[in-house]
């Protein structure tokens, strides 16, 4: 899908090669907030970086099935969020997802995630979703269990960050457990 309405104020919008200016703006304006929890900020430090991993998204769209969009909130670019890790012949994927400093707290990605459980488990058939997210990331955290989401556990030192590793809190919703 090209563009998904969340709601009046919210707009999902596929990721194109025309994004990488808003997104690498948005990381550099937000790079404080942006790299506390997300690594690839650290990685990008130039326009081409924003550039380089759009392309790569775009290149692998097809086979990997996963697909990445923008989060526009009343007009504006908030984010981004989109599938990670699909594994079709499992039935599985893992949403990701940020958001700039100044709309946090609306229901921004709460209300993305929600949408996008809903069109997953109708028409990509998909049994599994998985949220992962660094442990001491409470926002983060509280969108998984607002959403329904079962807490499994920690993946111990389950992502790379600089020089040290992360352990993250694995949260999932089958399909069984979704009211659509």
């Amino acid at each position: 899908m090209q563009s998904i309405v969340v709601s009046n104020e919210i707009l999902l919008e596929r990721i194109h090669s025309g994004d990488a200016a808003v997104i690498f703006d948005a990381v550099e304006a937000n790079n404080a907030w942006l790299a506390k929890w997300l690594p690839f900020v650290s990685y990008t430090k130039e326009f081409k970086d924003s550039q380089s991993y759009i392309a790569s998204v775009i290149e692998k769209r097809e086979e990997s099935g996963n697909e990445v969009y923008t989060i526009w909130y009343k007009g504006d670019f908030a984010g981004v969020v989109g599938f990670l890790n699909t594994d079709k012949v499992n039935e599985k994927t893992e949403l990701g997802y940020w958001l700039i400093e100044k709309l946090t707290g609306k229901g921004i990605i709460t209300s993305c995630i929600k949408t996008l459980i809903g069109l997953t488990f109708e028409k990509m058939m998909i049994n599994r979703i998985t949220i992962r997210c660094a442990v001491g990331n409470i926002s983060s955290e509280n969108v998984a269990l607002r959403l329904g989401f079962q807490y499994e556990g920690i993946e111990r030192e389950g992502e790379r960050y600089n020089d040290h590793f992360f352990d993250l809190k694995v949260f999932s919703l089958l399909k069984r457990e979704y009211s659509f």
